[in-house]
C-alpha cells in the first residue's frame, strides 16, 4: 500500500484530490487544572489531585419575534454554566484544608462575617489541555481556558463507605463570570477562540444569509 493512500483518512472537501492526513484530537486524560488566588496558601498541590474537570458550556436565551406568517429568532443574554472540579483528597490533608481556606474566605463560618466584596475571594482557573509530553520532554500546551471571577458555589466532601475500593473525593461547583478560550498558551488576539478579537458587524436586517442569493 502506498504511504499516500494515508493521506485519504479523511473526508474530501471538494474535489479530486482534496483529502488531506486527519487532524490529531485532543485527549481527554491529558490536561492540568491551575488555581490562582484559591485559598490562603499556594494551591500547586491542588493541580496534582485533580481527577476530572469540566470545560466551560455557554448559552444564550433565546428570543422570539413573531412576524407576519413567521417567527424569527434572535440571540439573547449568555451564561455560563458552572464548571465541576473533583479532586483525590489526600492522606496529608492539603486539599480539604486548602478546599476549607477558600470557602473561609468567602464565608467566616466561625465568626459569622462574610466578604466585603466578590475582589475578596474570587479567584481564577485555567484548564489547560496538553500534548503529552513529561520529564525532559516539556509539555505543550494545546487549549487553554482562562476562568475569570470564579468561587466554590458547592463543596461536596462526599461519602465514605466499606464496601468500596475507591478513593475518597471532594467535588466542587465552581461558578464564573467570564471564560476566555486560547490556542495553546496565553497570546494575541488571533490566538483565541471565545474571545476572539472579531470585528463587529453593524447592521439593521433582523434576518441572516450565507452568501448572495
Amino acid at each position: 500500500m502506498s504511504l499516500t493512500s494515508l493521506n485519504r483518512f479523511s473526508v474530501p472537501t471538494a474535489g479530486a484530490g482534496s483529502n488531506t492526513s486527519l487532524l490529531m484530537p485532543k485527549l481527554k486524560y491529558r490536561f492540568r487544572v491551575n488555581l490562582l488566588g484559591f485559598g490562603v496558601e499556594s494551591s500547586v498541590e491542588l493541580t496534582k489531585q485533580v481527577s476530572d474537570v469540566t470545560r466551560p458550556k455557554v448559552s444564550f436565551e433565546e428570543m422570539t419575534i413573531d412576524v407576519y406568517n413567521s417567527k424569527v429568532k434572535l440571540a439573547g443574554k449568555y451564561s455560563f454554566e458552572n464548571l465541576t472540579l473533583t479532586l483525590r483528597d489526600d492522606a496529608s490533608g492539603q486539599v480539604t484544608k486548602l478546599v476549607g481556606q477558600q470557602i473561609q474566605k468567602q464565608f467566616d463560618f466561625m465568626e459569622q462575617a462574610s466578604a466585603r466584596s466578590g475582589i475578596d475571594y474570587k479567584f481564577q482557573m485555567n484548564i489547560e489541555v496538553l500534548d503529552g509530553g513529561n520529564g525532559n520532554s516539556e509539555a505543550d500546551i494545546l487549549e487553554r481556558w482562562e476562568v475569570y471571577g470564579a468561587y466554590v458555589q458547592n463543596a461536596d466532601y462526599g461519602d465514605l463507605n466499606y464496601a468500596t475500593n475507591e478513593v475518597a473525593t471532594v467535588a466542587l461547583t465552581i461558578a464564573f463570570d467570564n471564560a476566555v478560550q486560547f490556542k495553546g498558551v496565553a497570546g494575541t488576539g488571533a490566538d483565541r477562540g471565545l474571545g476572539a478579537v472579531v470585528g463587529r458587524t453593524i447592521g439593521e436586517a433582523v434576518t441572516g444569509r450565507s452568501g448572495a442569493q
